[in-house]
């Protein structure tokens, strides 16, 4: 529990939002979302919800705030790992990509989020940068996929975006929810196993083959 003391200076102010972050951050991943609450994260870091406004005023601008550090992480992973010229088979691209959602599945349940909930409950102004940062480094990749791929950019910003839903959806699976699973327990469902990883490269390299099939 961090002690509140006024930031006097920029580096403190920055300080204190990174304390805000890793509260929220924790909440999250314990607590489902609507029992999050400004109350909650000032209860978690000790302070008083007045000196929180101080610092911000929703948690969904916190969470946005959250969600674009993991998406810098998740990003800058991907253009790393697919460096300009290489020449990775389709099989290599699906096995690493896989790999690198698999470490960012935390990103990927910040995305669940994002269009229905977080980006509908923040100022223009906020999203205008979030989304300025996204296209940023999304279009980034689109160009390497695209030259990886031998494919146009619209076809390879399709490919993106069709794995980052399939894996944000895969995250958050149902069959996670312990309410869900007493629920199924109760009616005598076992429900298939989940891989993440797996599934994650078999839904990528059917992804790569469709679209060098059909072009689509």
């Amino acid at each position: 529990m961090a002690e509140y003391i006024r930031a006097r200076s920029e580096d403190q102010k920055e300080e204190r939002l990174n304390q805000i972050k890793d509260a929220t951050a924790k909440l999250f991943e314990t607590q489902p979302f609507n029992e999050i609450t400004l109350s909650t994260i000032a209860e978690k870091l000790g302070w008083s919800r007045a000196n929180l406004y101080k610092y911000v005023t929703t948690k969904e601008e916190i969470i946005l705030e959250i969600a674009t550090d993991k998406m810098n992480k998740y990003y800058t992973s991907l253009l790393a790992a697919f460096p300009e010229g290489n020449n990775y088979s389709a099989e290599v691209i699906a096995e690493v990509w896989a790999g690198i959602l698999n470490a960012n599945q935390d990103y990927m349940r910040y995305v669940s989020y994002l269009n229905p909930v977080i980006e509908t409950n923040v100022t223009v102004d906020r999203l205008t940068v979030f989304k300025k940062k996204y296209y940023d480094l999304a279009y980034q990749l689109r160009n390497r996929l695209a030259a990886m791929l031998n494919t146009t950019p619209e076809l390879s910003y399709k490919i993106q975006l069709a794995v980052l839903f399939f894996a944000s959806s895969h995250a958050i699976s149902c069959y996670k929810n312990p309410l869900v699973q007493k629920a199924l327990k109760k009616i005598k469902i076992n429900p298939p196993a989940l891989d993440f990883c797996k599934d994650m490269k078999d839904f990528i390299l059917m992804r790569l083959t469709w679209a060098k099939q059909t072009g689509n």
